[in-house]
């Protein structure tokens, strides 16, 4: 389709959040008032993680989503076009900012209160009303983190020959209909599990094969230090007729693992929308995963394309 060539590499529907840090000596119990760091916010989401990491690789990235007409706002706004994303399908307004309230105490553990604020009224009508960016895109990657409907009728508004990835987190019980469409599905141990409830068997091999026959057209199953494992019908790439193949990640000195899924399934959804298949394209996202672990943060620890390309 000419629009494709025209158009972005990758369209990312999803959530922008501020993420409101303080680091404290221990979590405080009901009713008690513990002294912190100062406030650090970072701007967060999945969406916006997603698509940060897509266009500091080059692609050519847009980013739906909603956001508040507020100070926060703008700060994820600011973030995505530092990184290059196309923010013309960023709507504003309607309510505050998202906002994840997140404490961490000095073993690393923490303790998050999210408010989906504007995200929760990102509509299935905003994803009708935004269908030539829909068509337009080579790949659209999305998640959970807006509102289920809304993702049903991302499925219903792509193209016959759009691609979409998914990565279902927080996972939900998901419909036929978006199931159908993944391609891939990309899920951690624990959307795996629960996606396939009390028989999913312990190996990702097991995984796999259950949630194929679920009906997505491909899977992909993320094991943080261990790499991936895919499994689909995608020919060329060794795992045709729900075959799997693991795909080993580089060893790194993990600092911070926040976000690095979110930049593992961005750079695999680029690099299926130029036309590698499913392994070659998760060779590369274990690599931008790795590289982002490296650092702490998640949207500023994202790597470039030549970072990637570094020995």
């Amino acid at each position: 389709m000419q629009e494709q060539h025209t158009g972005h590499d990758l369209l990312v529907v999803g959530s922008a959040n501020a993420d409101l840090v303080i680091r404290v000596e221990r979590r405080p119990a009901p009713g008690e008032t513990v002294l912190g760091s100062d406030l650090a916010v970072h701007p967060g989401g999945k969406g916006g993680n997603q698509a940060v990491a897509a266009a500091r690789l080059g692609a050519r990235t847009a980013l739906l989503a909603r956001v508040g007409d507020d100070a926060h706002g703008r700060l994820l706004l600011d973030a995505q076009r530092a990184a290059g994303t196309d923010t013309t399908g960023v709507l504003v307004g309607g309510a505050p900012t998202g906002v994840a309230l997140i404490t961490v105490d000095t073993s690393g553990d923490n303790s998050i209160v999210v408010s989906p604020g504007a995200n929760a009224r990102l509509t299935p009508a905003d994803v009708r009303a935004s269908a030539a960016l829909v068509a337009g895109a080579r790949v659209v990657s999305t998640q959970l983190e807006i509102p289920l409907e809304t993702v049903a009728e991302l499925v219903r508004t792509l193209p016959a020959d759009g691609r979409l990835v998914l990565n279902p987190s927080p996972p939900a019980p998901l419909p036929a209909e978006v199931l159908a469409a993944c391609d891939p599905l990309v899920v951690n141990e624990h959307e795996a599990r629960f996606i396939l409830g009390d028989g999913a068997g312990e190996a990702p091999e097991q995984w796999a094969r259950g949630l194929l026959a679920l009906g997505p057209r491909s899977v992909v199953v993320t094991l943080g230090a261990a790499g991936a494992l895919v499994a689909g019908a995608d020919e060329g790439d060794g795992a045709v007729d729900g075959g799997a193949v693991r795909v080993a990640s580089p060893r790194v000195e993990a600092v911070d693992t926040t976000g690095a899924g979110d930049a593992f399934t961005a750079a695999l959804a680029w690099r299926l929308g130029l036309g590698e298949n499913l392994v070659e394209a998760a060779r590369y996202a274990v690599r931008v995963g790795a590289a982002a672990v490296t650092r702490p943060g998640a949207q500023e620890s994202y790597p470039t394309a030549e970072e990637v390309a570094a020995p």
